[in-house]
């Protein structure tokens, strides 16, 4: 995951999977990282993470597209 660049971070699963869907719509390559504590749930976050060339360009859909 060195190649690979945060972008956004929320405690919501929901969240991260639409920010990720709009990016894949755009062409931009997305995961997300589950880095949630296993057994409760309570502590941790969802990463949407891009590759790096891409980080500039995802982060102003999200910033200019996307609203909660």
């Amino acid at each position: 995951m060195a190649s690979w660049q945060r972008v956004y971070v929320t405690g919501s699963q929901i969240r991260a999977e639409i920010i990720k869907g709009v990016l894949l719509e755009r062409g931009i390559t997305t995961v997300v990282l589950n880095k949630k504590e296993s057994v409760y749930q309570i502590h941790g976050n969802y990463e949407v993470m891009t590759a790096a060339d891409d980080v500039v360009r995802a982060l102003q859909i999200i910033e200019d597209e996307i609203t909660f």
